[in-house]
């Protein structure tokens, strides 16, 4: 997006609103219809399948397939995800991490498609391609959880696709840093500019040490690397941060790789204000929540976000209504077009507050970052568990001002007082939701691709991006040799695991406790579970668990170190356990309660699994809790299938939920009295 000079009135944003569901076909449909009413791009949310790479007929992808995205599972389904959508004209995000390469490959191919369909050159097409693949799998290991390899391997698959990117598609940004979900793993401002840098610091000594790009190219690579940020509502600290974030980056590409183009060194930045900071209770109080965060990254001119995506409303409590994303993107028309904002200068330079408060976070950053350099860098980070415990032992620290009243959440924690809402009025389809009926399709449509195409091509394909993996050589032409022979997205994956292996990131729950004022309410939580550890003759034990491939881990995480802080025994071992893997080890630890967190949507079809499994086992005594994003109809549905308790975002104090928890496992073994 060009930047005017200070005497142009400044160019819209990019709007977008962040969107798939079901198939490609009725993801297709709905961009056209986006489009049509005035989007200016598009931001296609994947299935978790299609994120964690797993095709829809893999065991891990029950029940979570069209739920949070579109599934592509190959060729054919990005042809119809884009049917009767210019590619050369388009504006796409995808939100994608580990199989970045992979859609990307899908994505080129399908343009390609399209240049020889209208007698193109291929070439003129693929230059004019403009968008943005996620491709930061750092903050996976972090917030969001849908990582495949390890560091090392994941790293290459970055540098590699960065680096074909820069010579073939010079307009594509290959890796949009995402400090996004930092935020909503607890990160602070000043945590969240140092992290997001930290590991834009890795990737690019990534690229310019992988000798596949010339040092006088480093500035085409620099100029391509664009952010995804998150914005909170404290909306002053939120735009001294994009003005701080905005500086620190100038520095940085300028000291560092020695770009002297200033231009190339500006900040290109796109947002979705803060999707987990939206409340069930009282869903209405969101619009204005929305509102002020957009402006947060809206109204510095010189931070200003050069894309925008809005959550809707609803979002809290389930996948947004076409109508929702409509009022999503009305917001920012609004405000791009029917205020001032955009014809004047930056009107905050000069401002005493915002100077002292951008060099605080300044300040805090540049500290951080030394610290993680000191380390070794953001990978060493990673792996030593630093950054992901600094981010729980935050989030602890913002739950607790949050309980303890310090921090006020409207309609949450105070003014909770309420009429009926309208917009949730008795008969009315507050959410959208995806026939089951979907993934039945899905994987009757991926098994019949695998007879129709041509199974030896893709075969040779497979092979050859083995024999590639092996090596140092770039991995992105093998890519595409494989998305035009008709490769699925497992079988992608699944070729790389075997080279590359899988990883498990560490949870930093370890670091989480409880070091300031106790309270009395955990106080008298923790005297209930001593009573009861006295009563049956053992110690309390809690499996929490994450089953399925939803890796939003912070609930969990924060469950976890509450217990912890209340005296259970806490057994926590992450993210994307199949339900056989929960059953075995609530049986092996001789738990007393399980609890899964569950966001996605699978929540119907992945907890009987565990329920139906405890009860083979003959742990069937075992009761089993819920939390996550539960609509009140399936909340029903799962108390009636055994459920003990079912806890959604509205119940926000852990301490109660802790308290709750004491008194199922008092009714299971008759302590009632």
């Amino acid at each position: 997006m060009p930047y005017p000079t200070d005497r142009e009135r400044d160019r819209p944003w990019v709007m977008r609103t962040y969107a798939g569901h079901s198939s490609a076909a009725a993801s297709n449909e709905l961009y056209r219809r986006n489009l049509a009413k005035g989007q200016t791009g598009l931001s296609v949310a994947f299935d978790l399948p299609t994120q964690t790479g797993y095709d829809a007929d893999h065991k891990l992808s029950k029940g979570e397939v069209g739920k949070v995205g579109v599934p592509i599972a190959h060729i054919g389904d990005m042809r119809r995800l884009f049917e009767g959508i210019p590619l050369a004209e388009a504006n796409t995000s995808m939100t994608i991490n580990a199989p970045a390469m992979w859609l990307l490959a899908l994505y080129v191919t399908v343009a390609e498609e399209q240049a020889k369909a209208e007698n193109r050159d291929v070439d003129e097409v693929l230059a004019k391609l403009t968008g943005t693949t996620q491709n930061d799998i750092i903050k996976e290991y972090l917030s969001r959880g849908t990582y495949i390899f390890p560091p090392g391997p994941s790293l290459r698959l970055i540098t590699d696709m960065i680096a074909w990117t820069v010579h073939h598609v010079p307009k594509w940004n290959p890796i949009n840093i995402c400090s996004y979900h930092l935020q909503e793993a607890g990160a602070t401002p000043t945590q969240e500019v140092a992290y997001a840098l930290c590991t834009a610091i890795a990737v690019l000594d990534a690229v310019r040490d992988s000798g596949q790009v010339a040092e006088a190219d480093m500035a085409r690579v620099v100029a391509r690397i664009s952010f995804f940020v998150n914005a909170g509502v404290r909306f002053v600290e939120e735009m001294s941060k994009m003005r701080a974030f905005t500086a620190l980056w100038d520095e940085l590409t300028r000291d560092r790789y020695g770009v002297t183009d200033a231009k190339a060194r500006r900040l290109r930045y796109g947002v979705q204000v803060n999707s987990l900071g939206l409340t069930e209770a009282q869903p209405e109080n969101n619009v204005q929540r929305i509102v002020l965060e957009m402006l947060a990254v809206s109204l510095s001119r010189g931070a200003r976000a050069r894309a925008i995506q809005l959550p809707a409303w609803n979002e809290a409590l389930g996948l947004p209504r076409p109508w929702d994303q409509q009022w999503a993107l009305r917001m920012q028309q609004v405000l791009a077009y029917e205020t001032d904002l955009l014809e004047y200068e930056d009107i905050f330079d000069g401002s005493r507050v915002i100077e002292s408060k951008v060099d605080e976070i300044i300040t805090g950053a540049r500290e951080e970052i030394s610290r993680v350099q000191e380390m070794g860098g953001a990978v060493v980070a990673v792996e030593n568990g630093y950054m992901k415990s600094q981010l729980v032992s935050s989030l602890v620290e913002y739950r607790r001002g949050m309980e303890d009243g310090d921090r006020i959440l409207v309609g949450v924690n105070k003014f909770d007082t309420t009429e009926p809402s309208p917009l949730q009025a008795e008969g009315a389809k507050a959410i959208e939701t995806v026939d089951p009926a979907v993934e039945k399709e899905a994987v009757a449509a991926v098994e019949q691709w695998r007879e129709s195409r041509d199974n030896a091509a893709v075969e040779k394909s497979l092979t050859n991006l083995r024999a590639v993996a092996k090596t140092t050589d770039n991995l992105f032409e093998a890519t595409l040799s494989c998305a035009r022979a008709g490769v699925t997205t497992g079988e992608w994956a699944g070729a790389l695991r075997e080279e590359f292996g899988e990883y498990r990131a560490p949870t930093g729950v370890s670091a989480g406790a409880n070091s300031g004022d106790v309270g009395v309410e955990l106080t008298r939580v923790r005297e209930r579970v001593k009573a009861t550890n006295d009563e049956l003759g053992e110690r309390l034990r809690i499996l929490v668990g994450k089953p399925g491939l939803d890796g939003h881990s912070n609930g969990a995480e924060q469950v976890a170190v509450r217990a912890r802080d209340a005296g259970f025994e806490v057994i926590y071992q992450g993210i994307r356990l199949t339900p056989e893997q929960i059953v075995a080890a609530a049986v092996q630890e001789g738990v007393h309660v399980v609890g899964l967190s569950v966001l996605s949507g699978s929540h119907l079809e992945v907890v009987p699994e565990v329920v139906d499994g405890l009860r083979a086992a003959g742990a069937g005594d075992i009761p089993v809790i819920v939390g996550g994003i539960v609509p009140p109809d399936d909340e029903k549905l799962l108390l009636e299938r055994g459920i003990a308790r079912v806890f959604t975002p509205k119940d926000y104090e852990l301490t109660e939920i802790m308290d709750e928890i004491v008194t199922v496992i008092r009714e299971t073994h008759g302590l009632m009295s």
